[in-house]
């Protein structure tokens, strides 16, 4: 398994259907791009949740996971569970937001995601990211659609432990769904870690990459 670094980050999109998506899939990701780029720029969009208290839980998770960055957060009020038939909302939503920024890497949901909110939102984001690498990844949930990852980002111990911590701080709404423990979210992490040859890891689906071997592009 070959490793690429990514070079500095300056500037990253978080795409999400739901508040607390985002710190599940890539939480202990983003702790440490934070953590190694000082005044990182931060765009998130979450489609649903905007004027409730997830929108008020998001923002406190965002600035946890996010330490030390410049994060500009929008919510919009499209109902949960029901994005699909809000489509030309959502597309809307997602166009004015890549309007507003030039990351250097997008996360967002994967599109076999089980769940409709999330599935239809990975759809959309490669249609507006079209010149981004757009890392999807995954939400753990009682469904069996976890994905078969192409691209892995270990994480150190601190970190994953951190991830479990805020996690739980920053979403007291969630803290009551039987999958929502420390037990979950270490054993996915460490599945993925055992999987990149590293104790924890994060993992995501990378549809499209374009490498560059003689720096002729």
């Amino acid at each position: 398994m070959k490793s690429f670094a990514s070079g500095r980050i300056s500037e990253i999109a978080l795409l999400a259907a739901h508040c607390d998506d985002i710190a599940i899939g890539a939480g202990g990701t983003l702790l440490t791009i934070a953590r190694a780029n000082p005044g990182l720029r931060v765009h998130a969009l979450v489609l649903t949740g905007g004027g409730s208290a997830r929108e008020v839980e998001e923002k406190t998770a965002l600035a946890a996971f996010l330490p030390g960055a410049d994060v500009r957060l929008t919510v919009t009020d499209i109902p949960d569970g029901r994005s699909p038939a809000y489509w030309d909302a959502a597309k809307d939503s997602l166009a004015a937001f890549r309007r507003t920024c030039e990351p250097d890497v997008v996360f967002a949901p994967q599109r076999h995601d089980a769940h409709q909110d999330h599935r239809q939102l990975a759809t959309l984001a490669p249609t507006e990211f079209r010149d981004h690498a757009v890392l999807g990844y995954e939400i753990l949930k009682w469904e069996s659609d976890l994905p078969t990852p192409s691209l892995y980002h270990p994480i150190s111990d601190d970190v994953a432990r951190d991830k479990v911590e805020l996690l739980h701080a920053s979403y007291p709404s969630q803290t009551d769904k039987d999958w929502f423990d420390a037990d979950a979210f270490l054993g996915l992490s460490r599945i993925r870690g055992v999987q990149c040859k590293s104790r924890y890891a994060e993992a995501f689906v990378v549809e499209k990459t374009i490498i560059d071997f003689v720096g002729a592009f």
